[in-house]
């Protein structure tokens, strides 16, 4: 649905994004994240049309964004960081006028009312949208998007300068409009990411630097990863078979649970996906494995250890130049 392809956008002598590139599937929610400045904007707006790349390719259901623009632009509803509303028109206005913009060949009438069902704005459609509140301007945002029925749509910040309640409704639209339209979101804020995207494709300085599922990111963190693990079974023995398993560098054990079982917290290569031989192992030895976790590790310090290996990798490779 979504193919970028060596996309480099330059300014000068300096590079925004940097040769990247990533596909996205029919129906996927991807979350697009990274540190202010790490090139998440221009990549959309390259995706969208409003800029044009120094180099590489970018296509919206095979259409070539660059090459033929009208046509992919018409697969795409946009939702930029200052949502793009006429504060002086009514919300039935704005979305007429919307439909004209983008030559929207659905009845109007039917087409809006759909719309507005589906973003939670029928009670406000004929109120002006500059006496809206922020998290009803966004509703109506969102609602410009969805104008035509696109298949793909892009979200640049959608949910900044809301509150808490506005945030978790957005949140929720967000995913459900997942189930009929291949999502991006563009967001440095990771709680976002992980309730309403499958998968997350992290870039720094330019640069992609981790993709996964949500589930897998922890994969993308180089050097250790830790585990709380819930086992039946003789101490000694237990970490004796936790040892022996590839990948596990650590073992301590933490005592007695609730139940029979006791708690492991298990240090592991990120490289090595240990679940699979840690489940056999025990398995063979007749010790039940009762629960296993992620230990002391959530999405905030996985994203600050993504991006901080990424800049160590960065001077470790200026150095070995400067070596040479």
């Amino acid at each position: 649905m979504i193919e970028i392809k060596n996309i480099v956008k330059k300014y000068g002598n300096i590079y925004a994004v940097n040769d990247i590139s990533f596909k996205i599937d029919a129906g996927e929610v991807v979350g697009f994240l990274g540190p202010n400045g790490a090139g998440k904007s221009t990549t959309m707006n390259i995706l969208t049309g409003y800029l044009s790349a120094t180099s590489g390719s970018a296509k919206i259901d095979g259409v070539d964004i660059l090459e033929n623009p009208i046509k992919a632009k018409r697969r795409i509803g946009f939702l930029p960081e200052q949502p793009p509303l006429y504060l002086d028109m009514t919300v039935n206005e704005y979305l007429s006028f919307v439909c004209d913009l983008k030559h929207c060949s659905l009845n109007h009438k039917k087409h809006i009312d759909e719309i507005c069902e589906v973003v939670g704005i029928s009670d406000v459609r004929g109120r002006i949208i500059g006496h809206l509140s922020k998290g009803y301007r966004q509703r109506v945002g969102i609602a410009q998007a969805l104008v035509g029925n696109p298949p793909v749509l892009i979200f640049d910040e959608p949910t900044v300068g809301l509150d808490p309640k506005q945030i978790i409704e957005v949140r929720s639209l967000i995913r459900s409009l997942g189930k009929k339209h291949t999502v991006i979101l563009s967001t440095h804020i990771l709680s976002e990411v992980k309730a309403a995207c499958d998968r997350i494709i992290v870039i720094d300085k330019g640069k992609i630097v981790a993709d996964e599922l949500t589930k897998d990111i922890g994969r993308a963190v180089k050097g250790t990863r830790k585990f709380s693990a819930k086992i039946c079974g003789d101490p000694k023995t237990v970490i004796k078979i936790l040892k022996g398993i590839d990948g596990i560098v650590a073992v301590s054990d933490q005592g007695q649970s609730e139940d029979d079982s006791r708690e492991y917290i298990i240090e592991a290569d990120s490289s090595i996906d240990i679940k699979k031989p840690l489940f056999y192992a025990l398995c063979d030895a007749r010790m039940p494995l009762v629960g296993l976790s992620a230990a002391g590790e959530n999405l905030e310090e996985i994203f600050i250890s993504i991006i901080d290996g990424n800049e160590n990798d960065r001077r470790d490779g200026n150095a070995a130049d400067l070596q040479a």
